[in-house]
């Protein structure tokens, strides 16, 4: 069913006499209570119609309906459903209007009585822009009035729609049109004094006190707007004073000269935790309340300790001894305030008086709101010298990598002394037998390779992370190049001592964008970390695929993703992403017994990173083997 024509519509239709006008909700607010206070007072049992619009605003009226259900037994409740209301457990029937129904932006209560008559009729006019916050703004056009038959024609019509909804209310609306004398709708009322008038005294009585406390709450809102204004001005200013010194010891000292004169009868005191007093002193002697058993536990508790007369207190009386030293300081009323960040105190900022003294709430919350924002400071000032010690780690970093330079150099000195030994040795004995100078040749030979790649690696680690390298990026075939990769391995060390290499490497693989030294660079590292930790009874397997690589949330690309997987000692997960770093091996007795200084994965992480991949690794732990995968960009034809 659809209505398109609302109530207040078809009233001033019917009833030409009747001027609409324009409401406040705090308005219709009152006047609607006010008529259902008649209800409430009275004797009488009236019909009551209701239309909330939408049920929530019929939530915040359902007690004082039920009250009403029980003057009446003709109770009709009207709104938009937002959940089961329709079929609610509520002693009056309630009926869920549909969303496109015109009297769901209607506002309406309507009572007729034997003795007395009354109806509201209001639409939706206008809603503030903030309408959460200025609910009570919202404007609404239509009428009021206490003129029984105005008040008959729209329970009449209002029944009717009743029955639409909720044809199974049939008997119960006909026994309200008899019992009521609801009769058809006339053209024209002409406004005549009812020969039972409503008391009047009661209606206007309880009207006046429900605008008076409207007023009331709206002056008091007020009045809190204006104290939050000028509690925040204060706050904005003493926050842009503190915040000019980066001190622990000045900011505690601009607080308390900018508190002092908004406490003009009080002695202030702020102290850091368990600093000394910041400020002179008015005693004779300091008192700090904060170090007393009986405020710890509160002021760890970020709580306010507000004692408005030592002599009433129960817990000062409980400590006979702080109770003399608080009167021997002249002090019969205080106000502790912790400063707080993050669950842990700070400071703590005392206010004294030598007399009893009520400490207000908006006290309270202003030094609270300053207390915030001095907790605020004091860790930023602790950050900032906590930055000054950072400073001092990184000195001492630096002091570490130099010695991580050290240890390179002793890589490098071992191999220049074996060199040294087997050419001194070869030109001390020149009748030593052929197989040995062939051995010392070969050892010699050996070391000088190891140490060209340890310097070769470190200038190709210079230059890639200061990007001086040039790359000749192509089409290349992957299968080739690590067919080259894996020759080069092999025939660089003996077949015995390299684990089993197995290479699969999918047909019809399309080519890889790559510069082809960097490439079998990429490739040959790789593979001789994984032979370096895997045993020659071992296994090392080398897969090609091809995947989509998710760049954003709408775009893929087309990548190589190469895996070289073998037995070995594998890697403890937690050292999976330190692994890439420069001078890093994954254990002090790894680093002895396979050699080396750890800048291999280093290369390979920034390799990949320039060809355009990305570089990383798995292992299920110690024992257990791992798994090194880097991606390059397909070769679009």
């Amino acid at each position: 069913m659809k209505n398109s024509n609302s109530l207040l519509q078809d009233l001033l239709q019917s009833l030409p006499k009747i001027k609409a006008q324009v409401y406040f909700k705090a308005a219709l607010t009152a006047i609607s209570h006010a008529m259902e206070d008649l209800v409430l007072a009275g004797t009488d049992q009236p019909l009551v119609i209701a239309n909330f619009q939408q049920e929530r605003y019929y939530r915040q009226e359902a007690g004082r309906y039920r009250r009403i259900a029980e003057c009446t037994d003709q109770v009709y409740i009207l709104a938009a459903p937002e959940t089961d209301f329709a079929s609610a457990a509520v002693p009056y029937a309630t009926i869920g209007l549909e969303p496109t129904d015109e009297l769901a932006q209607e506002w309406h209560l309507v009572i007729v009585g034997q003795q007395y008559s009354a109806c509201l009729i209001c639409r939706e006019y206008a809603a503030p822009i903030d309408a959460i916050a200025l609910d009570s703004a919202r404007q609404f056009r239509g009428f009021w009035t206490l003129d029984p038959d105005v008040s008959r024609q729209a329970a009449l019509l209002l029944l009717r729609r009743i029955g639409h909804y909720r044809p199974d209310l049939a008997s119960q609306i006909k026994q309200a049109k008899q019992h009521y004398q609801l009769t058809a709708l006339r053209k024209s009322v002409q406004s005549q004094a009812s020969t039972l008038e409503p008391d009047t005294q009661l209606f206007i009585d309880r009207l006046v006190t429900y605008l008076q406390a409207g007023q009331y709450k709206q002056v008091k809102a007020y009045r809190r707007i204006v104290a939050q204004e000028r509690q925040e001005r204060l706050v904005n200013k003493i926050t842009a004073a503190i915040r000019q010194s980066l001190k622990p010891e000045d900011i505690l000292s601009v607080t308390k000269r900018e508190v002092s004169p908004l406490f003009a009868e009080c002695r202030c005191l702020i102290y850091r935790l368990p600093q000394e007093l910041i400020g002179s002193s008015l005693w004779r002697k300091n008192l700090h309340l904060a170090t007393h058993p009986q405020f710890q536990p509160l002021l760890k508790g970020g709580k306010i300790v507000a004692i408005a007369d030592i002599t009433q207190d129960s817990g000062i009386q409980a400590h006979p001894s702080l109770q003399k030293q608080l009167a021997q300081a002249q002090i019969q009323a205080c106000l502790l305030v912790p400063i707080c960040y993050q669950q842990q105190c700070l400071a703590v900022l005392e206010l004294h008086r030598d007399s009893p003294h009520l400490w207000s709430v908006g006290d309270r919350d202003l030094l609270a709101a300053i207390a915030t924002q001095v907790g605020l400071a004091l860790i930023q000032a602790e950050a900032f010298v906590n930055l000054q010690q950072l400073n001092q780690q990184l000195v001492a970093i630096k002091q570490t990598q130099n010695n991580l330079i050290a240890i390179v150099g002793h890589e490098l000195r071992t191999p220049l002394a074996t060199i040294q030994v087997c050419l001194e040795s070869l030109e001390a004995e020149p009748d030593m037998p052929w197989e040995f100078q062939q051995s010392m040749v070969e050892t010699a030979l050996a070391d000088s390779e190891r140490l060209r790649r340890l310097i070769q690696d470190f200038l190709l680690l210079s230059r890639l992370e200061s990007h001086l390298n040039t790359w000749q990026v192509e089409p290349i075939n992957l299968a080739d190049a690590i067919a080259l990769a894996v020759s080069h391995l092999q025939g660089a060390s003996q077949p015995r001592d390299l684990p089993t290499i197995i290479v699969d490497v999918p047909p019809n693989l399309p080519m890889a964008i790559a510069d082809g030294e960097a490439l079998f660079q990429l490739l040959s590292k790789l593979l001789d970390n994984a032979c370096k930790f895997t045993p020659p009874t071992g296994t090392i397997t080398l897969k090609v695929r091809k995947v989509n690589i998710r760049t954003n949330r709408e775009q893929t690309q087309s990548m190589l993703q190469i895996q070289i997987a073998d037995s070995g000692r594998g890697i403890e997960p937690n050292q999976l992403e330190t692994i890439f770093e420069r001078f890093h091996q994954e254990e002090g007795f790894l680093r002895r017994a396979a050699g080396g200084v750890g800048l291999g994965l280093a290369i390979c992480r920034q390799l990949t990173q320039q060809l355009g991949g990305q570089i990383w690794a798995t292992s299920k732990g110690k024992g257990q083997g791992s798994q090194f995968y880097f991606t390059l960009p397909v070769f679009m034809n």
